[in-house]
């Protein structure tokens, strides 16, 4: 019988796992094979073996993070009313940060910078929000540049999740910071005629 094989999807399944740990806590440079390796209860030859060593290790964690924010924002329904739709991806947004608080400091941090693999392809994990916005924009609801209003939403909501995950927000107040502060982000970019509107709700 031949020798089982050790380096196997369980062990890069590990190895993956505590990567994300450790790049969520501390410097890029200070996380080294050995590092991970050791975390994970494994060799180094299995970094290199199954991820061709810590730039393929760091790929595989970023392109985890990307995908699965991907998957959870591409899996919100559309609607007829886009507003509503922006909020729900905004919701979806905040849900996944909070439930893979890991990848999301990975992703978006500010750890470490990341270069986009060429896995990832067109999965932009932010892409539906955009998509979103831009039709938002096209029906006359939203008024403005897509990437501007984009970027706007995106840094009121990343702040949020941050300061959330920090545990700088109880349940109740990051709760009511979340409905108010997206809510009144969407309602400045609003054209005049759908801002009325809202006014008189």
């Amino acid at each position: 019988m031949g020798r089982p094989r050790t380096n196997d999807e369980t062990v890069k399944e590990r190895l993956v796992q505590c990567a994300t740990e450790l790049l969520a806590t501390r410097p890029l440079e200070s996380v080294t094979v050995r590092a991970v390796a050791t975390a994970a209860g494994t060799s180094t030859a299995a970094v290199y073996s199954l991820l061709d060593g810590k730039d393929g290790l760091i790929g595989a964690v970023r392109d985890r993070a990307v995908a699965g924010l991907f998957q959870a924002l591409t899996a919100v329904p559309t609607s007829v009313d886009p507003l509503a739709d922006i909020y729900a991806l905004a919701a979806a947004y905040r849900r996944w940060g909070r439930e893979h608080s890991h990848l999301y400091s990975v992703l978006f941090g500010g750890v470490q910078s990341f270069k986009p693999s060429n896995a990832v392809g067109s999965s932009d994990p932010v892409r539906p929000l955009v998509t979103a916005i831009d039709r938002a924009v096209t029906e006359s609801v939203l008024d403005g540049e897509t990437t501007s209003i984009a970027v706007s939403l995106w840094v009121t909501l990343h702040g949020l999740v941050t300061l959330e995950l920090a545990g700088a927000l109880d349940a109740p107040t990051a709760e009511a910071a979340f409905r108010s502060t997206i809510h009144a982000t969407l309602r400045g970019w609003t054209t005049p005629a759908v801002f009325r509107s809202l006014r008189l709700e």
